[in-house]
């Protein structure tokens, strides 16, 4: 109703509504159709001829007319789905390309229904077409981008079926379009069920959130994939790559890296010990499981006999050319698995036949690999016997014998088993381990060669380090302890003589350095001070003047510490029962003493005076004491009581408490204790060590005491004074 009182109508007259509905058809470029399925006159309106290429005056209005537009590839597709509609009275739709006259094409999408007569047949299909060209276009122009990508990817929608694959997918995928396109991805490749295929996919699809992984697809792909994954309305893009190759390379990589990385353990711990036996033990154990579940060394005896320092002509030993092997080591991987391998390696040389893996390593210069199965293979070069059982337990699936080569010649060989939970060495691992091999026998070869420089500088030693005279009722025992790092042999010495007139001189000397050299200077001092004390009767601060005086003249480059003492006794001293000890310092630590009743006190009387090789001229002093029958002197290097953590005045303490403790042992039991318990487990400094017991000499020598023993001609000069 307006102002006026005027009734308008209620509604839109038809051709109003007709009007505005073909307004809207227009504006929406939609052509309309309906064909009469009686007379089979097919009506299009001018926005459908126009699709079509047609006017009024070339379009026929039937059903051929539109096939003739229609790509022959089409055709039977839009034919179905229109029959489709006639026969169930139901929805038409279908998407097509057009064929125009002047030789383009243009895609068209149409829709509509069929409209049943009286009898339930259907008697029209009417419906609407529009152009979809350009979609169409932009979709074609997707696709060929996605087909020419030299990366997979593919579409699933969220019923997790393929709805699109390009070309690079098929080929990754092993499979055409024809059998992924409408399957579910979890039917066809099953696998992915529980890996990280799964589990990212459906995080995707689940929270909306993108994913990017790498993971193994196994059988039949066998395949490493990168993939990245987009969720969307409509399902998840994915975008994968192939990455087999990256991923062997990477590999390569890291095992390029472990093994290097073993190479470096091996030369690194092996260069720290110059023990055969601890060589050993560390290679054993750098190799399992590194390069093998267990393994065996076996060594080559020297033509002496010796390996490491040890003579082994046992039953464990084998001739292999002259020469003499023994299983030195074994290790296993599974600890219970040990006593297997290491019994087997007690027994298996005394029971291998000569065509053995071992001998052919041994006797060669390259690896010999044990293809598998290895256990019948071991056990065919193996005498019935304990070791032929034991590798059936330990079961070897494969293996490999190197031998073990430095400077020229075979010190050795490395036996490698894996078992079958284990692919056998490959050719790289097969490099590394004859690598491995190599270092450990440079290792080993240095250890011989320090061996055969430590019997030298042993035999020097001893020459040197000669037993001490044992006067009457004096008992003197002597220690030395060898750094643990040097050659056996130092610059510390001890010595103990006795002077024409019988009395008995004891030295304690430590020559600055810790190798041969020092040990070469040593023996220069030590013969000066013998020979000057013996040919000249000098007491001790003579004796050490007179030293220092000679290695000035004979230009000798040395430095030194040392106390000389002198035990003297005159008749009135021994019916007094006292001795009178007499000593020079030259920058040495002090003499301890041990009273008869357990008293301890260093021997000291004010500064000592300048080390052997400073001050030549330098006046040197004596200091005298009474001891009574039965006391202790104990003489000793700086290596007993001086080290980096602990200095040499607590060091000395330290010896002054322990001798407290220790003061009513035997004289040899007391020196061992000392030794265990003021020296470290591995010494840095050579130790020597003289303790002089005073018997009483009112009763017989001691037993504990062993045999006197001094020169003959200080024997046949205390028979002469006791006759006079």
């Amino acid at each position: 109703m307006v102002k006026d009182g005027t009734q308008l109508p209620t509604r839109v007259p038809r051709d109003v509504g007709a009007l505005s509905t073909q307004t809207a058809l227009q504006a929406a470029r939609i052509g309309t159709f309906e064909w009469d399925l009686r007379t089979g006159i097919l009506h299009w309106d001018r926005r459908l001829l126009e699709m079509f290429g047609y006017d009024d005056g070339t379009f026929d209005y039937t059903i051929e007319g539109f096939n003739r537009r229609l790509h022959p590839d089409d055709l039977p597709r839009v034919t179905e789905a229109l029959q489709h509609a006639r026969d169930t009275c139901g929805e038409y739709f279908a998407e097509f390309r057009v064929q125009l006259p002047d030789g383009t094409a243009r895609w068209v999408a149409a829709r509509g229904h069929a409209v049943a007569g009286a009898d339930g047949t259907a008697t029209r299909l009417i419906g609407a077409a529009y152009d979809t060209t350009a979609t169409q276009d932009g979709e074609a122009r997707v696709e060929r981008v996605l087909e020419a990508m030299p990366s997979a990817f593919f579409f699933l929608d969220r019923q997790w079926r393929f709805t699109y694959v390009n070309a690079e997918a098929e080929r990754v995928l092993s499979n055409p379009r024809s059998r992924l396109l409408g399957g579910v991805v979890w039917d066809l490749f099953p696998a992915a069920i529980g890996l990280d295929f799964e589990r990212y996919y459906r995080h995707s699809m689940d929270t909306g959130e993108p994913v990017r992984f790498e993971e193994y697809y196994p059988a039949p792909l066998d395949r490493w994939y990168e993939v990245r994954a987009w969720p969307s309305p409509d399902g998840l893009s994915v975008y994968f790559l192939e990455i087999t190759a990256r991923k062997e390379a990477q590999d390569r990589l890291a095992r390029a890296a472990a093994q290097a990385q073993l190479a470096a353990r091996v030369s690194a711990e092996l260069s720290e010990t110059l023990d055969v036996e601890q060589v050993v033990a560390r290679l054993t154990q750098l190799v399992v499981p590194a390069l093998a579940d267990w393994c065996v060394v076996s060594l080559v005896e020297d033509d002496d006999g010796a390996v490491g320092g040890r003579r082994q002509h046992d039953a464990a030993s084998w001739p292999v050319d002259g020469r003499r092997v023994r299983d030195a080591g074994a290790w296993h991987v599974d600890p219970q698995a040990r006593p297997l391998a290491e019994r087997y390696a007690q027994v298996r040389l005394s029971q291998l036949k000569d065509d053995s893996f071992l001998r052919r390593a041994l006797t060669g210069r390259r690896a010999v690999e044990i293809e598998g199965p290895a256990t019948p293979a071991v056990q065919a070069v193996l005498q019935p016997g304990e070791a032929r059982d034991l590798i059936a337990r330990l079961a070897p699936a494969s293996g490999a014998a190197l031998p073990l080569r430095a400077r020229g010649r075979t010190v050795g060989a490395l036996s490698l088993f894996r078992g079958a939970g284990r692919a056998p060495l490959t050719a790289e691992e097969v490099a590394t381990a004859e690598d491995v091999a190599g270092r450990a026998a440079l290792a080993l070869d240095n250890a011989h060669l320090y061996r055969d420089q430590r019997h030298v500088a042993e035999g020097f030693q001893r020459s040197l380090l000669t037993p001490p005279v044992q006067p009457d009722h004096v008992q003197i025992a002597v220690r030395y302890h060898p750094a643990a790092h040097a050659a056996q042999v130092g610059g510390d010495w001890y010595d103990a003589f006795m002077q024409p007139d019988g009395g008995t001189v004891v030295v304690i000397g430590d020559v600055v350095g810790h190798d041969l050299a020092a040990a070469v200077t040593m023996s220069h001092v030590r013969s000066a001070l013998r020979s000057i004390a013996v040919t000249t009767g000098a007491g001790p601060a003579e004796v050490l003047q007179r030293v220092d005086q000679a290695l000035r003249t004979l230009q000798a480059d040395a430095v030194a510490t040392a106390v000389v003492a002198r035990i003297e006794q005159t008749e009135d001293e021994e019916r007094r029962g006292v001795t009178r000890v007499r000593w020079s310092s030259a920058g040495h630590p002090p003499p301890m003493l041990v009273t008869a009743d357990g008293e301890v006190s260093p021997l000291t009387d004010g500064r000592p005076d300048p080390l052997l090789g400073i001050m030549p001229d330098a006046p040197r002093t004596e200091a005298v004491v009474e001891i009574a029958r039965g006391a202790t002197v104990v003489f000793y290097t700086d290596g007993l009581v001086e080290r980096r953590d602990q200095h040499l005045r607590d060091g000395i303490e330290r010896l002054r408490t322990t001798l407290d403790d220790l003061a009513g042992l035997g004289l040899d039991d007391l020196c061992d204790e000392v030794v265990a318990r003021l020296l470290p487990e591995r010494p840095s400094d050579d130790v020597a060590l003289v303790a002089i017991r005073l018997h009483p000499q009112d009763r017989p020598r001691p037993a504990e005491a062993g045999p006197g023993s001094v020169p003959d001609a200080v024997a046949r000069l205390e028979v002469t004074e006791r006759r006079a």
